[in-house]
């Protein structure tokens, strides 16, 4: 594990997520929906959220606890200069993913996305299929490549 790695594994929870709020309601989404992208890719309800938050838990223990959703994988994309799927690091990887969904959030562009979860032991919602972008010379001409994160 590098030095880099290791540094987000003890980055706490509770440290990043009034970060994740700011960055959200800065440009114009909710807490709500904040949590129901957290939700979608950890599995994590607001009262655990808010329970892990106050026991200022590390991101290891975080994603530890959590339920990965089976299509994390399929989040790809470029964060905070990484492309996520090439990040080797599995805690590293997933705390990405995390940023990545909470900066399409805040894009807008994971709006359509997460009105249409299904989140795992709730009744409403419906399923949600990401499929990964085809290579930018494979891509047709029309809408931009966030058109992948969407529910089809």
């Amino acid at each position: 594990m590098s030095t880099h790695d290791q540094r987000i594994a003890q980055m706490t929870f509770a440290s990043v997520y009034p970060m994740y709020v700011a960055k959200v309601e800065k440009k114009g989404r909710t807490k709500k929906e904040l949590h129901q992208v957290v939700e979608w890719l950890t599995g994590f309800h607001t009262r655990k959220l808010q329970e892990l938050i106050k026991a200022n838990v590390t991101f290891e223990i975080f994603f530890r606890q959590a339920t990965l959703n089976p299509n994390a994988h399929l989040i790809t994309g470029v964060i905070c200069g990484y492309r996520v799927e090439e990040i080797k690091d599995p805690l590293t990887r997933q705390v990405r993913y995390l940023d990545k969904l909470v900066d399409e959030l805040a894009k807008g562009a994971a709006r359509r996305v997460f009105a249409h979860l299904r989140i795992p032991g709730r009744p409403s919602g419906v399923p949600i299929t990401m499929r990964r972008a085809p290579p930018p010379n494979q891509r047709p001409a029309g809408p931009p490549a966030d058109q992948y994160l969407t529910a089809v």
